[in-house]
């Protein structure tokens, strides 16, 4: 499995090759398109420095500099021939074996949960949702993620098989946009301001409050009605596919309620697909802007290499057993090892992770670490600061 060690982004607005290697490279697959840009037809704190706490503004001078642009060419180039060497000697039960098991446990609970439904005791209830709602995130957040990476399989046959699955009947969005906003535009130009700098995270117009604990509950809605305004861009025979599997995948949702849980109107059922889908939003959006956002963000025109700009630019939480299931490994606990190596699984993400944090502790690159909820009060002191305004460019001291 080839990993990628090159630099992606050339040029600020320049389309960015969708592969490296042979191999595609993601962020959040509900991402809107970044302004100004159209996907192409048919087709996230030990390395803060000890002791410094979290902030912004990762000062990029704390960086020891290196030896010019080859320099870095060879620190990614090491990296990854150590990487290369655990991948292949891992077994397709490492690669992707682990991750099948947890999405296929996750569609067998589908049963339990819907007959949970049917009780009207509290109880029974209640843990319907809460299946419903972790099997729902794993399918669309975790499987949607994996899929776009095509971190599932070897195959690209396949791997397109499962990304129309995951991303557009389990999570109701369109796979060209999908993949270009998050794999090309966000992993290739990560925290490049215009491009991959998570700004469409960004909603100025609400205060921290509602943005941070209210308007997750709304995602639900937003994605569906994001995509179809999304299908103007995409030719008309894959925008007639999102169609059909978005229907498809609403619909089979809506008739479980009603006719295994026993919902007695349409009105209930709704209600009910709405909580189980929003079940996981506040820490799926959350996640997308502690593990960027508050880091150093960089002109397209004068970026460091890949290997400073992932380190500098993205940020590991805790292990945490809710979301390291329903999530992934990648998007949680191995974001910095994801962003450098988006190819692989979430499983390899995680047995690469102590190579990789401890190669860059002893190059005295940033690893970023920090706890969920430093980030959380981190945002809701700074909100202003982070969210609305535009973020500084970062000048890379020492870099290059």
């Amino acid at each position: 499995m080839p990993l990628e060690n090159e630099d992606t982004a050339r040029h600020r607005g320049q389309q960015v090759n969708g592969e490296v290697n042979g191999t595609p490279r993601l962020r959040g697959v509900w991402d809107p398109p970044l302004r100004g840009t159209t996907a192409p037809d048919s087709s996230r704190t030990e390395g803060m420095t000890a002791g410094r706490e979290p902030g912004p503004a990762l000062g990029v001078e704390d960086v020891t500099p290196g030896e010019g642009p080859r320099h870095e060419e060879a620190l990614m180039t090491e990296l990854s021939e150590l990487v290369q060497k655990v991948v292949k000697s891992s077994s397709w039960w490492e690669r992707h074996g682990v991750d099948i098991s947890i999405l296929a446990c996750s569609f067998l609970l589908l049963p339990a949960g819907f007959l949970c439904l049917r009780s009207a005791q509290a109880v029974p209830f209640l843990a319907g949702v809460l299946t419903l709602g972790v099997v729902h995130h794993t399918l669309t957040v975790k499987g949607s993620h994996l899929a776009s990476h095509n971190a599932l399989t070897e195959s690209k046959s396949w791997g397109k098989v499962w990304a129309i699955f995951f991303i557009e009947l389990c999570s109701a969005f369109t796979v060209e946009q999908a993949t270009y906003n998050h794999v090309k535009i966000h992993h290739g130009y990560t925290n490049v301001i215009g491009l991959g700098d998570s700004s469409t995270w960004k909603l100025p117009f609400l205060n921290r409050y509602v943005y941070m604990f209210i308007a997750p509950l709304a995602v639900p809605v937003l994605t569906p009605l994001v995509a179809l305004n999304l299908l103007r861009n995409v030719e008309w025979k894959a925008a007639l596919r999102t169609l059909c599997c978005m229907f498809l995948g609403f619909y089979c949702h809506y008739w479980l309620l009603l006719h295994v849980s026993g919902f007695q109107s349409p009105w209930s059922a709704l209600v009910c697909m709405l909580l189980t889908r929003s079940l996981l939003a506040h820490p799926y959006i959350h996640v997308n802007i502690f593990q960027h956002i508050g880091l150093p963000m960089f002109a397209a025109d004068r970026k460091p290499k890949r290997i400073h700009l992932m380190s500098l630019g993205v940020l590991n939480l805790p292990r945490n057993a809710l979301l390291d299931w329903s999530f992934g490994h990648s998007l949680i606990s191995c974001h910095v090892e994801h962003h450098l190596f988006p190819s692989l699984s979430d499983n390899m993400c995680l047995k690469i992770k102590p190579i990789v944090s401890q190669y860059l502790k002893q190059k005295k690159l940033p690893y970023n670490e920090d706890t969920y909820g430093s980030r959380l009060r981190l945002f809701l002191k700074r909100y202003e600061e982070l969210m609305v305004h535009a973020p500084p460019i970062t000048e890379l001291v020492g870099i290059q």
